[in-house]
């Protein structure tokens, strides 16, 4: 069949025929645009700083804390060798800045950090021998543990008797405080999907909802006085640790065994340190309430519960928004506490720099 004028005319099969080079094409452009989204939308996604941020998958641009911290001076952050300190810190992860053990360093006692980690997370029977080895002949002995771990480090000791592993403690933090946040970077080492994930996991954190793509570990909940606390966007919650409360809480019993611990140390001076959840300090101050009268009728340290109390209503971001920790500036006030105490436990103990 011809058109007017003897052109022929097109069947009507091949009009808008679709090829399989067509076809292929296609998807392909397709999976590109895809792809290209997702990874621009990576990239730009800002790279997390929280600790809270990244195990939930939620946006530091919402999340983050954004008022500067305090400037340490590098050289309070240094600690000394065993044989020349005057104090030893066995900390977590609470301690790995040494920011707040700067206020002890700059009073002018010699510090030097070890971390529960690397002793197998106990103290042992023969603690005070097991000192003496690589020449400690320190005043004061600092044991610092987050609430959340106190139950599962005793348990631990309740059966130990050597300590095994070698005392080292390096001079340099585990880690440098922050002072400002981090500049924007694109994110080339995460996942395709990690922007597309953090824009879900953040609308579902904003909303005060945990959805099935993300972690539950990571929460958002309301905070009372959230904008006083807190300096990010979303102010009025903040992200905590749902395990803060899956090991229970603390009880009398613990704070029994560290006494008893005290006394087979005996002259040895411990004191110890136990730094509340961020959960405890914002969202259930009554949480281990029972341990914390038991402990501090024993005299085994400060009351660092009612401090955090008290910090969190003075300081905006005393624990990060975004992070289980406490800030940099929160641990320049957590380190003139434990001076006070320090002080107190040592009477007119003066420190050989002092």
């Amino acid at each position: 069949m011809s058109a007017p004028g003897g052109v022929p005319c097109a069947r009507p099969s091949e009009r808008g025929q679709v090829t399989p080079a067509s076809l292929w094409l296609s998807i392909f452009l397709a999976g590109f645009v895809v792809i290209a989204g997702l990874l621009l939308q990576t990239l730009l996604t800002p790279i997390p700083y929280g600790d809270l941020a990244r195990i939930g998958r939620i946006s530091d641009h919402d999340f983050g804390w954004r008022d500067a911290q305090p400037h340490v001076a590098p050289a309070e952050l240094e600690g000394v060798p065993v044989a020349e300190a005057d104090i030893l810190v066995i900390g977590d992860s609470f301690s790995a800045t040494h920011v707040w053990q700067s206020r002890l360093q700059r009073a002018g006692y010699g510090v030097a950090t070890v971390f529960w980690d690397s002793l197998d997370e106990r103290l042992c029977g023969d603690f005070g021998r097991w000192l003496v080895g690589p020449g400690f002949r320190g005043k004061l002995v600092i044991v610092e543990s987050v609430e959340r771990f106190v139950a599962i480090r005793m348990g631990h000791m309740q059966a130990c008797e050597r300590m095994d592993k070698p005392l080292s403690a390096p001079a340099a933090p585990r880690a440098r405080p922050s002072e400002q946040v981090p500049a924007f970077a694109l994110n080339w080492d995460a996942q395709l999907i990690s922007g597309w994930l953090t824009a879900r996991c953040t609308r579902a954190a904003v909303a005060g909802r945990v959805d099935s793509e993300c972690d539950s570990q990571a929460v958002a909940r309301p905070v009372e006085d959230g904008c006083k606390r807190f300096s990010h966007r979303h102010c009025n919650s903040a992200l905590f640790l749902a395990g803060d409360l899956d090991l229970g809480e603390m009880t009398p019993g613990h704070a029994a065994q560290m006494h008893a611990f005290n006394r087979a140390q005996s002259p040895l001076p411990i004191l110890w340190m136990v730094v509340p959840n961020k959960w405890t300090a914002y969202l259930a101050p009554a949480h281990s309430q029972a341990f914390v009268t038991e402990f501090v009728r024993r005299d085994l340290g400060p009351d660092l519960f009612a401090f955090a109390q008290a910090q969190k209503a003075r300081l905006r971001d005393f624990y990060y928004p975004n992070d289980t920790h406490i800030s940099t500036q929160g641990q320049l006030a957590l380190g003139e506490r434990m001076l006070q105490s320090v002080r107190q436990k040592l009477g007119a103990v003066e420190p050989d720099g002092g």
